[in-house]
């Protein structure tokens, strides 16, 4: 009997054996097929490349990768920083005022240089990275697939979701790309490869499966991470997450230190938002709702009468906001945003963030024992308006700083005995105050010998300010004052 058996699985392995040599050569000529054509990226590919899940019978993902490749750019940034970053260990230790008073001469900034990835996303040289990679750069250098060298600028990024959009060549090239597809549509399983150039080696291929969906990991409110198991390393942060059909389903962007194996990637239908936006208008609007939330625990959800422990609670309401003027009302619970069901505060905060602001939206909510629907006319975030107002004031495109209040936390690190004045967070390279020596960190206490105490006093004073004035203004540096001087203009 054991012989029989024993002989009986031997033949089913070895028919098991050949049956499979057959399918995988069947596969592989099908895959050679495919290839044949070599049709561009950008063709509608209805079927997957590769099975979207296992088992993979050609057992190579080289039909997908020799899709998305060309469209993969490697991004060298170089960035002469004024702030910390850039300067020397000399200045690092003794300051650049010491720098300047004993040798006659600021000393001269250290080229920062740093390596990321892209994915050409549009034939004019449209491309997608990190904001984090290209955030500081004053060049930027792109080399594709063919070693091809070319100029990027960024058009626009949104630091909130880390997504940034580079134009090549100034759109007067053709190039290569890939297409957006439906992040929505992946499924914890589903196979993806990351493509990039981490350590600077250029169209490296990793691949691996889509672990979990909706990842929160602490790096702001809109956190919604495709994480995978297909290794992403320094380098490769910007580079496309790609499906089966070669189509880019999400944008690399984190890794876990220490965890080896688990990475990031932005969702696709999240990028594909933040892209037109940024390319079509250079800045990204949000909505806002004009609330204050909270978890709905199920002690709450007993409390409240609410059957079951999902959506978010209503503890505050902002007067005069879009929640205010369509009724809400603290203690409802909001179930539903624009046919979206909420499990948490996260899901309400990407949902409202992520809706065009001026349209309405239908908020399914729980308020006296029943379910009632609500229709808010979504506003726009405050932060967005003020920021882009501030962008678009002539204080900051004449002056070249970026200033803020000084609150007893920034006082406290830098070590003021009052927070009087304004702070510099940031000044523009090339500006006038720049070229003056306003650096950031600074404190402005005087402009014309008129005193500046808080933010208002600021505004006030430059709200007038126009090309070609002068401007003295009184500097405090660590434990020291100075002031320093400049013509007002444009850099």
């Amino acid at each position: 009997m054991m012989q029989v058996r024993r002989r009986t699985l031997v033949g089913a392995l070895a028919l098991a054996v050949t049956a499979g040599f057959v399918l995988g050569a069947g596969a592989t000529g099908r895959a050679d097929l495919w290839r044949a054509p070599a049709p561009a990226p950008s063709s509608m590919v209805q079927a997957p490349i590769l099975p979207v899940q296992m088992p993979l019978p050609s057992g190579s993902f080289a039909a997908v990768a020799e899709t998305i490749k060309p469209a993969v750019i490697n991004i060298t940034t170089l960035s002469r920083s004024g702030g910390l970053q850039g300067r020397t260990p000399f200045e690092e230790f003794f300051g650049e005022e010491f720098f300047k008073r004993f040798f006659g001469e600021a000393p001269e900034r250290i080229p920062q240089r740093s390596l990321g990835s892209g994915v050409v996303v549009d034939p004019t040289g449209i491309a997608l990275t990190n904001a984090h990679v290209v955030e500081r750069a004053t060049d930027i250098e792109v080399i594709t697939l063919d070693g091809g060298k070319h100029r990027a600028k960024v058009i626009g990024l949104d630091k909130k979701t880390d997504l940034a959009v580079l134009r090549l060549d100034d759109g007067k090239n053709s190039f290569r790309f890939a297409r957006l597809g439906d992040s929505d549509k992946m499924q914890v399983g589903d196979w993806v490869i990351a493509v990039g150039s981490p350590f600077g080696l250029q169209a490296t291929v990793t691949a691996g499966i889509i672990s979990a969906k909706a990842r929160q990991i602490g790096q702001g409110p809109f956190d919604d991470f495709l994480q995978t198991d297909a290794a992403i390393n320094p380098g490769n942060s910007g580079g496309p997450l790609v499906n089966m059909r070669g189509e880019v389903i999400g944008i690399n962007t984190a890794i876990v230190a220490g965890g080896a194996g688990i990475g990031f990637a932005i969702p696709s239908n999240m990028a594909r938002k933040i892209y037109t936006e940024l390319r079509d208008k250079g800045r990204v609007t949000r909505g806002w709702l004009g609330v204050s939330i909270q978890p709905l625990s199920p002690d709450l959800a007993r409390e409240f009468g609410v059957t079951d422990a999902r959506g978010v609670l209503v503890n505050e309401v902002v007067a005069d906001s879009p929640a205010a003027r369509a009724g809400l009302q603290r203690g409802d619970v909001i179930l539903e945003f624009d046919g979206k069901k909420l499990e948490g505060p996260g899901d309400l905060q990407r949902a409202v963030g992520l809706f065009a602001p001026e349209q309405v939206a239908k908020l399914k909510i729980w308020r006296d024992q029943s379910e009632k629907v609500v229709e808010v006319k979504v506003g726009q975030a405050p932060d967005e308006r003020e920021a882009r107002e501030r962008q678009g004031g002539r204080a900051r495109s004449l002056l070249g700083l970026e200033v803020r209040p000084i609150t007893p936390d920034i006082a406290a690190r830098l070590n003021l005995r009052s927070t009087e004045g304004v702070f510099v967070a940031r000044v523009e390279d090339g500006s006038s105050a720049a070229e003056a020596g306003v650096q950031r960190g600074d404190v402005i206490k005087q402009i014309n010998r008129q005193n500046v105490r808080s933010l208002a006093d600021f505004e006030r004073l430059t709200r007038d300010v126009k090309e070609g004035d002068r401007l003295t203004v009184l500097l405090q540096r660590g434990p020291m004052s100075l002031y320093v001087a400049f013509t007002v203009g444009r850099g």
